[in-house]
């Protein structure tokens, strides 16, 4: 395997990492957790917490200073993801996708026009955001999207429906990307903000979801939505290529908040193996307890060097497709893993709501489907290794 970079990094995090991540940990215990199955037996998006959140700066971690935001690093995005989805993936979820898929878009391709206009509300979560890419027939076959922009004078006009969209229905604000030209053409798709309140842009179909329940997936639709030409990002026919290069940091927060839901279920395991005593002693003595947990254990200290690889080259600004995929897929993964010998650590107890490990269980499925499923991420690993 050849590397085109090499790394030098303090496996050490700073003082200021470190304080972020306990700043994420204390609200996520005391206003989180309390409230974690209430929230999720009711499907109940909790907007509020999100509102606090952004008083922290915890919307836009990302965003600087200049925008209202924490002007923060991915070292310190990271943390915050993982601490807040140790406690409840949801909430891990909803973080994730409005600061790197929305806000980062406009972070990443808006005009300062648009920066001025959007990120600070977005950033202290004023505004909450959404970014649609996924359409009912079109999941990773994004280039044969349905849903079309239609140039008319100085306005463009939107036509179809996106879904599997994170606060499809509460989002203030939605980065949407549309086709502009011909199905499966080259550069045939347009990224353009959509505020919420335009004619002809509504909501759908909430989904009824195995976990990641109180995280609100919904479908946005457009019917003749006519919006300016200054709410396109970029140029015409650019949109793709932006997706993927939003996708790359996407992965990064979702690899974070795969090793959340498997830290939390670790910890759970951890603690639940010391408690519980079967033949006189506790079942953390039996080799078969023991060794779960030890391949949990290097399982997530392997995710968290992946991810702090991908943190370290997108701060750079050096290539990290491959990397990021690696982390989202590995981290993924293991967060299924990890879950699942949770509950089989549990035991009958680990299929009770009455006990934490079944909703990491159910949380942690999504993490390789949303964002490029497991599948996708191997394609993407695939092309870069053999450019």
């Amino acid at each position: 395997m050849q590397y085109n970079h090499f790394l030098r990094m303090n496996f050490q995090p700073d003082e200021l990492t470190q304080q972020v991540a306990q700043t994420a940990k204390d609200f996520a215990d005391k206003f989180i957790k309390p409230h974690v199955m209430e929230w999720d037996e009711a499907q109940e998006f909790p907007l509020h917490i999100f509102k606090e959140l952004g008083k922290l700066g915890m919307m836009g971690v990302l965003v600087p200073e200049a925008y209202g935001g924490a002007g923060l690093s991915y070292f310190e995005y990271s943390v915050i993801i993982q601490e807040i989805a140790r406690v409840c993936g949801s909430i891990g979820l909803s973080v994730a996708a409005h600061n790197s898929l929305c806000t980062g878009h406009i972070l990443t391709f808006g005009n300062e026009e648009q920066k001025k206009k959007y990120l600070p509300n977005l950033a202290t979560c004023e505004w909450l955001g959404a970014w649609g890419l996924t359409e009912p027939n079109t999941g990773s076959d994004a280039g044969n999207m349905k849903t079309t922009a239609v140039k008319n004078g100085d306005s463009w006009i939107l036509n179809g429906t996106k879904c599997w969209i994170t606060h499809g229905k509460s989002g203030d604000v939605a980065v949407v990307i549309c086709r502009t030209g011909d199905p499966r053409a080259k550069d045939n798709s347009t990224a353009f903000i959509v505020d919420r309140g335009t004619p002809g842009f509504s909501a759908g179909k909430k989904e009824n979801k195995l976990g990641m329940r109180a995280s609100e997936t919904a479908e946005m639709i457009f019917d003749n939505c006519v919006i300016p030409d200054a709410n396109r990002f970029g140029e015409v026919g650019a949109g793709f290529k932006q997706s993927m290069k939003v996708l790359d940091g996407g992965r990064i927060s979702i690899a974070a908040l795969s090793i959340g839901i498997a830290k939390g279920a670790y910890d759970a395991a951890v603690k639940y193996a010391k408690e519980r005593h079967q033949f006189d002693q506790p079942i953390a003595n039996f080799q078969a307890i023991s060794f779960k947990l030890a391949d949990m254990a290097i399982d997530i200290a392997a995710s968290e060097l992946l991810i702090n690889q991908a943190c370290y080259l997108k701060i750079k600004g050096l290539p990290m497709t491959k990397e990021s995929a690696m982390a989202k897929y590995y981290a993924s993964e293991t967060a299924v893993k990890a879950s699942t010998e949770a509950v089989q650590i549990f035991g009958g107890n680990g299929y009770s709501k009455d006990f934490p490990v079944e909703k990491f269980y159910r949380d942690s499925k999504l993490c390789t489907i949303g964002e490029g499923t497991s599948e996708v991420q191997k394609l993407v690993i695939g092309r870069e290794i053999l450019k």
